[in-house]
């Protein structure tokens, strides 16, 4: 663990390293107690670098056993070493060395799950960001691309299986029951992307034939046993090669594409060449186990890693502040990967919730930062949603200004200029703007400046002059070390909307570069003027969600209303009747805030039924139009002097008034749904699920009665059913004995299973009573719980944190004192994932007062601890700043 240095790194501060390490050889001579790695490092000065430069080398916790220069034994005054630097005050006068460096590792101490460590008796590695250092002295940056060649020696009965980066090159027995193999990576890359597994594992085999006919083996390695859960995995792999190709022209690069599951995993997966290694709970599925959920973010996800191979791995960042590069360009590739393979207009509402649920209270609150970050203390700290999600929305905003062709072009050109390079969002940028012949200055800024940009919408339409006028302001909030902001470049897809639902026609516009129905706001002050429009329009605006921003505006209830019935862009459509809800619920939060019991208009209950009954919608469109804004959202709109239980009574309220009014309906629809045939993971069987899980919570509160979720559990035989009904039970009639036997039922089921056993804790942290704190302090003394474990901490602290708001939130601050008790517990073995828990804190200062004060005083307490990693104390220092 990484105590606090202070340190600050500044992207001004950047500079190239006077040294280069084009080729790495490896050596690892495995035992889980102690490791023996060689490292054989060649090493380049630069052009124009002087020889009396001194070589420093990277190193976390390390054992110095011994160090050679050009073959000869290194003495204790030619070097320096220390746990965490190597220093080489006057190397050779060569413009070429060799170093070879011994180190001795701990991988089953290592419980940070960083470097090479020990899962469930196999050995794994994690590289990224930092990780690499604990394995070696190197120059662990990512402008520093090197070709590997990995030899792996191990007891062969431990270990039969041994993987590295690239292709295998041999492999053979040793004495004394141990063997090897020897992996070469003939692509230059970075230390970060370095992998190795090693262990005994079951496999999944198969191939993949190139667009240029070359033959991929292909393998998914899981523990034995869970071989038929990894089939729909191998599926996702293969459709992702294809797309790729498809799509974006890109071709995989090596003669093998290995993917390894471990249940020991701080992030989702990782993309190392050639070797990605997954989370295990986004590699196994089944009907039995996994809901329709895990299986789209299992194709999400590998699909994700795969992408990476060219942007990550064969394109690479310069540096840590260039991690938007890699990470928001492939969130954008694996959105529209699975966008093709799934109901694009139900995965852009998706993509729209998720981000305004963590990125844009990022944005709002103290831990606000670009897009492309101009300073950080801990580079983990900025795998965040700004950085991955809010980096999507910037490149996707890059097609919408370009049109599909010229995104194409410009995406072909980076590729083109930049294969095998380090590179920077400048080089990104200038690649479209070559490509287009177009100027994206302006845009630019997208990446350099946080915050949200508001966008303010008002209309009028003049019968007589057949005209129609928008007026746009756009404003961008203060955010955290930038109270002044600049304009910015916000592409807006619009539509003018006649009374049949269609959209019309004008003969002109004044005001600003419209192109190809988006209407480029470049100023502080747009006034729009659309003339030959023969009637008053109703205007649907930000289509798609065209920019990542929010609108405030003086559209009446009535035209909300008709672009949900009518709208031709079914983004706009849930949109209208999404901010209806959230209208809604901000007035009925007051209302009971005041003592009184809230009341719904009933046009906009009856427009909610009559949307579920609509079969001209797909039913995964409707299960999400059907499903109101979270308490979380709500509170987002509020902005200030947080309620959270005045939010859960007044959300409670509209469900049982639309589950009232739409009891009929709700029932008729619940039942037409049900599917005899067998489950499978597509689509259409995922929409019709999602729809009848959404109306079994409506019927359930309409009657105030258990027994429709209950009798869904016995009956299900599918995942998203089951657990649906159990959470259907836990959150609604949590003191029946109707959901105690469900709870029961399940965790004697799934007792042996730690995946399905996580959804058990997952939906017992997510009920949103005050009584769930004390609920929470049992789980963790539960049999099954482990701190050491990322998933379990996730899913059930995480869920409670992040997921929770009204118990996380209690007024009597149990629920921080929780999180915080459990952040300091894991700061001691794995600071990465207690900082993450940390980031629930985030938005303390908009609680009311007396809650604000209880948060205020536990991060003050975090915050006093001594020798605190540098992971917390940024974070922690962050949040109370």
């Amino acid at each position: 663990m990484r105590t606090d240095s202070g340190q600050i790194f500044r992207l001004e501060d950047y500079r190239e390293s006077d040294y280069l390490i084009p080729e790495v050889e490896l050596t690892f001579l495995l035992d889980p107690q102690e490791t023996l790695v060689r490292a054989r490092l060649i090493v380049e000065r630069r052009e124009n670098v002087a020889a009396v430069t001194a070589l420093e080398l990277d190193g976390d916790g390390l054992n110095l056993s011994s160090l050679a220069i050009d073959g000869t034994p290194a003495t204790g005054t030619a070097f320096e070493a220390t746990p965490d630097r190597l220093i080489i005050a006057r190397p050779p006068s060569a413009k070429r060395f060799t170093l070879d460096i011994e180190t001795r590792l701990q991988p089953s101490r290592n419980k940070a799950l960083m470097g090479l460590y020990v899962s469930s008796d196999v050995f794994c590695t994690q590289c990224e960001a930092e990780g690499f250092r604990r394995i070696t002295y190197f120059l662990d940056r990512p402008d520093i691309l090197s070709v590997y060649t990995v030899r792996i020696e191990a007891d062969k009965k431990a270990a039969p299986l041994l993987l590295s980066n690239g292709n295998p090159v041999e492999s053979g027995k040793l004495d004394g029951g141990r063997h090897f193999a020897v992996w070469h990576d003939p692509h230059p890359k970075p230390s970060y992307l370095f992998a190795l597994v090693a262990g005994d594992l079951g496999v999944v085999s198969d191939s993949f034939t190139t667009a240029s006919g070359r033959k991929v083996a292909l393998g998914v390695y899981v523990e034995h046993g869970n071989e038929t859960r990894a089939a729909y995995a191998m599926d996702a792999l293969k459709r992702s090669m294809r797309w790729d190709e498809e799509r974006f022209g890109r071709e995989y690069d090596l003669d093998v594409f290995n993917l390894v599951a471990v249940s020991d995993f701080n992030m989702g997966a990782m993309e190392n060449k050639g070797l990605n290694i997954f989370n295990d709970k986004y590699v196994l599925a089944d009907a039995d186990t996994a809901t329709d959920l895990d299986f789209a973010n299992i194709e999400a996800i590998i699909g994700h890693e795969y992408f990476h191979n060219w942007t990550g791995n064969r394109i690479t960042c310069r540096d840590w502040f260039q991690l938007c590069l890699k990470e928001g360009l492939t969130v954008f590739r694996d959105h529209e990967f699975s966008a093709d393979q799934r109901s694009r207009p139900v995965k852009r509402i998706a993509e729209v919730r998720g981000l305004r649920a963590h990125q844009f209270p990022e944005d709002q609150g103290p831990l606000a930062h670009p897009v492309r970050p101009r300073r950080y203390r801990e580079i983990n700290n900025f795998y965040t949603a700004t950085v991955y999600e809010k980096g999507s929305e910037v490149v996707r905003m890059i097609r919408t200004i370009l049109g599909e062709d010229a995104f194409r072009a410009g995406m072909d050109l980076y590729f083109e200029r930049h294969d095998g390079q380090a590179v920077t969002i400048e080089d990104f940028i200038k690649a479209f703007e070559d490509a287009s012949d177009r100027d994206l200055a302006q845009f630019a800024l997208w990446y350099h400046q946080a915050g949200t940009p508001h966008v303010a919408i008002s209309s009028r339409y003049d019968a007589g002059e057949k005209s129609f006028t928008i007026e746009i302001e756009q404003s961008v909030p203060p955010t955290p070390s930038e109270s002044r902001k600049r304009l910015m470049h916000i592409p807006l897809a619009f539509g003018l909307v006649g009374a049949d639902g269609q959209d019309m026609a004008f003969d002109a516009v004044e005001g600003a570069v419209v192109e190809d129905g988006v209407i480029h706001v470049r100023k502080r002050h747009h006034s729009v003027r659309f003339t030959g429009v023969p009637a008053r329009p109703v205007l649907s605006i930000n289509r798609g969600f065209s920019a990542p921003i929010t609108l405030s505006g003086e559209t009446s209830t009535d035209d909300r209303l008709f672009l949900a019935r009518h709208d031709s862009d079914p983004f706009s459509r849930w949109q209208s009747l999404n901010t209806l809800f959230t209208e809604a619920l901000l007035s009925a939060t007051r209302t009971v805030r005041g003592g009184d019991e809230p009341l719904f208009a009933s046009e906009l209950v009856g427009a909610a039924v009559s949307l579920a009954a609509n079969d001209a919608l797909e039913p995964a469109f409707r299960a999400l139009a059907l499903t109101l804004p979270g308490e979380p959202d709500v509170a987002r709109e509020i902005g200030a002097n947080i309620d959270p239980d005045a939010i859960h009574t007044a959300r409670i309220a509209l469900l049982k008034a639309i589950a009232r009014e739409g009891r009929a309906t709700f029932d008729a629809l619940y039942a037409g749904l049900h599917d005899n045939a067998p489950f499978m993971p597509d689509a259409a069987g995922a929409g019709r699920r999602a729809l009848r899980n959404v109306l079994l919570e409506y019927l359930a509160l309409a009657d105030e009665n258990p027994a429709p979720a209950k009798r869904q559990f016995d009956a299900a035989d599918n995942m998203t059913d089951r657990a649906a009904a159990l959470t259907v039970l836990a959150n609604h009639f949590g003191e029946t004995q109707e959901a105690r036997a469900a709870l029961s039922a399940f965790e004697a089921r799934y007792a042996d299973d730690p995946l399905v056993l996580d959804k058990w804790f997952q939906i017992q942290a997510s009920v949103p009573a005050p009584e769930t704190v004390a609920l929470m302090r049992s789980l963790m003394e539960h049999p099954h719980f482990s701190i050491t474990n990322p998933n379990r901490v996730r899913a059930l602290i995480g869920t409670f944190a992040m997921g929770n708001q009204r118990a996380f939130h209690s007024a009597d601050g149990s629920g921080y004192r929780l999180v915080a008790d459990t952040v300091l517990a894991l700061e001691a073995h794995n600071p990465q994932v207690a900082a993450r828990l940390a980031t629930a804190f985030r938005s303390w200062r908009s609680l009311e007062t007396g809650r604000r004060d209880e948060a205020r005083r536990v991060l003050s307490d975090i915050a006093k601890h001594e020798n605190l990693s540098r992971d917390l104390a940024d974070i922690v220092e962050r949040t109370l700043a």
